[in-house]
Parts: C-alpha cells; structure tokens; sequence
C-alpha cells in the first residue's frame, strides 16, 4: 500500500499558531482516510516549519475496498400486476444495475418486499483524495486570516506551492489556484530552490534534511545542543530552562544555529524580571544564569541559519538589546519621579472596560470586596493581614499608568510590587510589611494558567481572588459571559484561576457569597445602570463555576468523571470541602459495602424519578405501616445519619462514608423483602417518603446514583 504525502508550503507562519494547527491538519486527515475507509496502517506523523505544514500517512490503500449490500425497493404487491413488472420494478432493478429477473423477494414485518444484492465498487484513493482534501484545508481554524486574489481565498499565509504524492504517484488536487506537484523548497537562505520529492515517506524527510529543513523533533534537539555548547564556554554557567520559548524558537526556525552574545554587567542592576522579559518576550533570547540561579551578562540567539562566523550578527543583536535595555533603565527611573501612591488619581483615566468605569472605580471595588474576605477568611480562623490587603490593593494597578508597563505590558502587576519594595508607601512603615504589601501586589495577575503558581501568601491570594472576582461580576451583569469557545475577556481562565486559589491556599471562601459581595460592590454605581435585566446573574455563575470546578477536578486533580459528577451533583459553593469530598469518594471506591450501598442508591433515585416525588418527602413517616425490614433500616439509618452528618461537619468526609456503610445489610434485606411500589397506596407512600429520606439525609457527601460500578476494580475494603 502506498503512503500519502501532503504539504502545504506558503510564506512564513507565525510561531504561536504552527502546533495547534498542525495537530488539526493530521485530524483532518486521518478521519477523512477513516471516513473513506482509506485507513492508514501506521500513524500519521508532522513534519511543520515556518513556511509549510504536511502530513505523512503510511500504508494508504489505493482504492477503497468493495462493498456488497443488500438494498430493499418496492413491495412485491406494487412492483408486479398479474405476474409482469411494473414500472416500479424496472425503475428499482435499473437503480441496483441488474435485471429485473435476478431481484429477490424478502418478507419483513411489513410483508412482501423486492430486494437486490448491489456492489458497490470502490473508488481509488487518488480520485478522493483530490476531491475532498482541498475542503479539509479551507476549513483549517487559523485566528487570522489573509486574503489575496481572489475574496474566497483565504489563509494564514499566501500559498506558493503543494506537494500531494500517493508514493511517486502526484494527486491532482488544487487549493486556491495553486496546483499540487512533487516539487518542494528547501530553507529560504541556505537551500532557496526547488527540490523533488521522488516519493512519500522516508524519501520526502531526507529531500527535506538535505536542501537544510529539518523535523520540528530535530530542530528541538540542534538547538539544545548548541544551547548547552554555548553556554559551555562560560564557567559554571547554564541556560535558564524555558519551554515556552524553546517552542516558539522551534517553530521560528528551519535549520537552527545558536550564538553567544553579550551585555553590560551595568544593566544587571536592573530588577531581573524586567531585563529576562526583555530578552525572552521581545527577543526571543534565552537567559544564562549561575549556579545559584542569578542572571550573567549574556544571552543566546538561535538563528535560522548554519551559523556566524564572522560575528556581524551577533553584534547586531547586542545592539539591539542594548538599545533596549537602555529603554527599560530609562523608564524604570522616569518612573521613580511619581511613586505609586501618587499614581492611584492617575487611574481614573485609565479605562478598565468601557461599561464598568476606570480603573480607579475598579480599585475602589476590590478594595472594598477585599476587606469582606480578608474578614470572612479571619473569623474561620485563617492568619491574614487586612491592612496589608487593604494597601496592596489600593496600590495594584497603579503600575498601568508608568511608563515601564506602557512599554513592556507584560510586567503589568510585576512592576508593581518591585516599585512597591523600593518606594516608601507610608512614613513609619516596616519594611517587612512594605515587603509583604509588594509581594501581594507582585502576585495579584497569578495564576495566569493552570501550570502557573498561586500567589505565595494568603494577602496575595485574597487579593487575586477579589481582582478576578470583580472583573467576572461584571462581565457577567453585563450579559457578556464567554459562549463556545468565544472568551474576549479570559473569564474562563480568571475563574480557573480563582479555583486553583481557592484549593491551594484552602481558604474557606463560599462562592455563592464571593459573587454576591461582588456584585453588591457595584450598587448604585454607573456601571449598575448598564447591567443586563434579563440574564440570571446567580445562576448563570453557579453554572459557570461547575463547569470550572469539574475542569479542575478532572484534569488538576485527576479525579474520576462519575466521582466529579457525584460530588457536584451535591453542591460545589465551596471548592476545597468539594474537593475534600471527591478524595473521600475516590478514597472509598473498591469497598464491596460502599459500591452496594452506591447501588442501592441508583435504585432508589429511579425509583423516586419514575414516582415523580420532586425530591420533597410526600407525606410523614408511619412507623405503624413498617414491616420488619423498614423498622430494621429505620432504627439503623437514623443513629447512622446523625453521626453521618456529624462527621460531615467536621469535614471528615471518609470517616462519614463508612458510616454509611454499615447500612448495606439493612438496604439490602429491605430490597430483597420489601415491594416499595404496593398496591396499597399508604403503603406504597410510606416506602417512598422512607427512600426519599435516606436519599436526602446523606447527600451532603456526593450523589450516590452518579457512581459507576467497575466489575473489575479491587472489591478489597479501604484501611479504616
């Protein structure tokens, strides 16, 4: 079976888009091949640089194979009158291709049908190929696209040429009015010409190697060695670890070298954080640092070239980052002229969103949502400074209005609590509280994602906490809550950033009460005024955090989906007893006695559904109607509740389910004797209103019926 080759080859494509699209371009691909039972007898592997995505798929048949089925047509009564066919019949043989002699007849349940045996004749891969690929790429998801020629013809980039190859065989296919052939180009500098492809596979990955365009896997790896090379010629020296910038050089470069540059020792006076922005963010150079992790005087560049001896590029790139160090060292004294408490009027002019104010309105709001939690938290016996809180968040966002962030937003929140530590913030201050004030200011932008770290202290995470908070109180009273994979204003992300939060530090912070005082911060305000009157501003965040708290739950903390299910089918105001509860569920999963009693349950939530109880107890119970078996589940369920719920309180979940337990010989017994669904309606009544309460007396923990049996987990009892 032949492999099949696509590449797409266009000028070059930003670095951030190339990975995501990549991975799209081979799901495309190998569902098309799937779809038209073309399917590959290996994986289908990348091979993307900046000016071309393609695609290997090993083993593609060359045709589809041939299928035979059975189709039904007209009934036997309609297709023949007095022994001869009718036109129905001559139109139906016509349509499965043989004559009208050879058709069946089959009886359904419907009577008499006629019936042919067609097959149908598969299709070579060549021809469907260059019929349905060129869909699949138009329907590539890019953030932004070009338009050139025509209006129709869109892309990231202008296409110049393609390569569609079943082995040494060309697929006629056509994208944008560029033509697919065996002709590809090697790297733009060291290989600007044309190559041929003799053939997919192997035989396309050596053209490639040769005219200087390596895989991404070898890119990724030349540059790690020439990283660690380089940095060799420094004593005790190493380059400071990056993932995201190593990806981003990857997909920058084609065939990648690495050099050695330097700058003044001066500039190293300079907080760290603003000179590694600098080189990372703005150009793309990796940080070297000692082996205590403290910055050297130097960078590495990785070029999209075999080298440069003679140093002129090198020196061009020191220029440039001395110019821009030169930049940050400027601003970062301008900026000394006006400390920050003098900044917090400047916000009043620094839009925060247009319908809810500036950012001085903003700060005045989270200061204020602040203090509420900082008290909250205080009262549950958490150690918190509320001054600091109070300060820190006074002085926040102060640190948009200099000229440091203005040049370098991305240390918006960073400069902040570095101008925090060298500035005096009030006469008489302690340092260590300036410093614990600069810290909470310095954290208040964290989590930025999952893999990011939460604020370092409780100040910093209230902080964070009440920022985010107020930013999603907003939006949602605006109507504007993130749709599909729509999300302008990250809330996604803040709120994902709240949880982590909220988990790490185990902050005893109720959800429902976070968003009400949240959203009381902007009574009477002008903001108020534009707030939507038909969304339902609690529900929609109650939904909203759900679908965050499941996230966290599954991908962070690796929880079971039916255990997930389970425990917010139960309530998920607060994150961390939730989070206490998934682990007591998870801890108990494999207990015969509890995966029983999880059955039991199931049972009796449908049979509560089909009663159509609504979840509220029918009638009062009556000991009198009780046969022995509910008197039994009776006497036991209730000591059993009380210390269930008691446990629950103080929040030992586990010790709470295996009181639990202990009911399974009295459901099981009640199961096995006892036909809820009487004839007798007070008894049938009563038996419900018995079932509805045990259901609702231990629910705090999880939703039992949500719990999937696994026959082959451990049936072996959890240590006690």
């Amino acid at each position: 079976m032949p492999d099949f080759l696509l590449e797409i080859g266009c000028e070059e494509i930003p670095a951030r888009m190339i990975d995501a699209t990549s991975l799209e371009l081979r799901e495309r691909v190998h569902k098309l091949l799937e779809r038209e039972r073309l399917s590959p007898t290996g994986t289908i592997s990348a091979l993307d640089s900046p000016r071309r995505l393609a695609v290997l798929a090993p083993g593609v048949p060359a045709a589809q194979p041939d299928v035979t089925e059975q189709i039904t047509g007209p009934s036997a009564s309609i297709a023949f009158k007095d022994g001869q066919p009718t036109p129905a019949a001559q139109a139906f043989a016509r349509k499965a291709g043989v004559e009208v002699a050879h058709l069946e007849r089959v009886t359904t349940a419907k009577g008499e049908y006629l019936s042919a045996r067609v097959t149908k004749k598969g299709r070579p891969a060549c021809e469907i190929l260059s019929e349905m690929l060129p869909k699949e790429v138009a329907s590539i998801y890019w953030p932004k696209n070009m338009y050139w020629r025509k209006p129709t013809e869109k892309f990231v980039r202008p296409v110049r040429w393609l390569v569609a190859m079943l082995d040494g065989e060309v697929v006629p296919l056509e994208f944008d009015g560029v033509r697919a052939g065996d002709k590809s180009r090697g790297h733009r500098i060291l290989a600007d010409r044309q190559v041929q492809v003799p053939r997919a596979g192997s035989a396309y990955v050596d053209v490639l190697r040769q005219a200087k365009v390596l895989s991404r896997g070898e890119r990724e790896q030349q540059i790690r060695k020439q990283l660690d090379a380089a940095t060799r010629t420094i004593p005790a020296a190493r380059w400071r670890e990056d993932k995201t910038l190593l990806d981003t050089v990857v997909n920058l470069t084609e065939f990648p070298s690495v050099i050695l540059g330097n700058f003044d020792p001066e500039f190293l006076e300079l907080p760290e954080e603003v000179l590694v922005t600098v080189m990372r963010d703005h150009q793309k150079y990796f940080a070297v640092e000692d082996s205590q992790h403290k910055l050297l005087p130097h960078f590495l560049a990785v070029l999209n070239t075999d080298g440069d001896p003679q140093g002129v590029i090198r020196h061009g790139h020191e220029r440039v980052l001395r110019a821009r160090f030169n930049d940050a060292r400027f601003f970062w004294q301008t900026d000394q002229k006006h400390p920050l408490r003098e900044r917090t009027q400047w916000l009043k002019h620094v839009t925060f969103q247009k319908d809810l104010g500036s950012y001085y309105e903003k700060t005045i709001r989270v200061q204020r949502l602040s203090s509420w939690l900082s008290e909250s938290i205080r009262q549950r016996g958490i150690a918190v400074r509320p001054g600091v809180i109070h300060k820190a968040a006074c002085l926040a966002k102060t640190d948009l209005t200099t000229e440091l962030v203005k040049e370098f937003t991305e240390l918006q929140g960073i400069v902040g609590g570095l101008y925090a530590k060298v500035q005096e913030l009030d006469h008489d201050l302690p340092e260590s509280t300036r410093f614990a004030i600069a810290n909470a200011i310095y954290d208040h932008y964290k989590p930025e994602s999952m893999e990011d770290s939460v604020p370092r202290t409780v100040e910093g995470a209230v902080l964070s906490i009440a920022d985010k908070a107020d930013t999603i109180a907003g939006m949602f009273a605006l109507g504007l809550q993130p749709t599909g994979s729509k999300d302008p204003f990250a809330l996604r992300r803040q709120a994902n950033g709240i949880v982590k939060t909220i988990a790490e530090h185990k902050l005893p912070i109720g959800l429902g009460q976070l968003f009400g005082d949240a959203r009381e911060a902007y009574r009477d305000s002008a903001a108020e005024r534009k707030f939507s009157q038909t969304v339902d501003y609690a529900a929609a965040l109650r939904n909203f955090f759900r679908e965050r708290l499941e996230f966290y739950l599954k991908d962070a903390c690796g929880f079971r989906y039916d255990v997930v299910n389970a425990v917010l089918a139960s309530g998920h105001d607060d994150i961390v007893q939730t989070i206490a509860r998934a682990e007591a569920v998870s801890r108990m999963r494999g207990s015969t006695d509890f995966e029983s009693i999880c059955v039991a349950f199931k049972r009796i939530a449908n049979i509560l559904r089909q009663a159509n109880t609504g979840g509220v107890v029918i009638v009062p119970l009556n000991a009198d109607l009780f046969s022995q078996p509910e008197r039994e589940l009776d006497d036991h369920m209730r000591p059993i509740n009380a210390k269930f719920l008691r446990l629950c309180g103080q929040g030992q979940y586990f010790e709470a389910l295996v009181e639990l337990s202990k009911l399974r010989p009295y459901v099981d017994q009640f199961f096995d004797k006892v036909l809820v669904m009487a004839p007798e309606e007070n008894l049938k009544r009563n038996r419900l209103a018995l079932l509805e309460m045990m259901k609702n007396g231990f629910s705090q923990v999880a939703d039992f019926s949500e719990i999937v049996i696994d026959s082959k987990e451990s049936k072996e009892s959890p240590k006690q």
